[in-house]
């Protein structure tokens, strides 16, 4: 049984953000610029209000064209039934979160406020360090 790993060691810290007043095209560029694939939305105090996706924006897009009236808020488009988990939680049991559900990260939430981010890359980093580290592991060898 591998020992707790903690959410907070692992998870992204610096983040790209939106406000929910940002301009949806902006936000496409600042994911474009990032290459990633969305990003949390947070109010002047930082609490998480949604996410924004790839999807929603192009959701955004295609409702724009299809009505003549391209570009909006965030707000407009963003998800607002965001899934979270706090940093004290244990990176094998998200593991299985991330296994039972569609979602590749989650936003770390502490005491109402975005602290990071942790994906399933940040998972697998995790395990494989502390594989690395464990003196009972045996690295098969060539």
């Amino acid at each position: 049984m591998l020992k707790s790993i903690k959410v907070r060691d692992y998870m992204t810290r610096h983040l790209v953000t939106f406000r929910s007043d940002t301009d949806l095209f902006t936000a496409i560029n600042h994911l474009l610029e990032h290459r990633i694939s969305g990003a949390p939305v947070v109010d002047s105090q930082g609490h998480l209000i949604g996410m924004l996706s790839e999807g929603d924006c192009l959701r955004g897009i295609l409702s724009g064209a299809y009505y003549e009236a391209t570009g909006g808020c965030v707000s407009t488009y963003m998800t607002t039934d965001v899934e979270t988990v706090g940093p004290d939680a244990d990176v094998i049991e998200l593991s299985q979160r991330f296994l039972s559900g569609r979602r590749g990260r989650l936003p770390v939430i502490e005491n109402g406020r975005l602290v990071g981010q942790v994906s399933r890359h940040d998972v697998l980093r995790a395990v494989k360090e502390f594989a690395q580290h464990d003196p009972g592991h045996v690295a098969s060898r060539a």
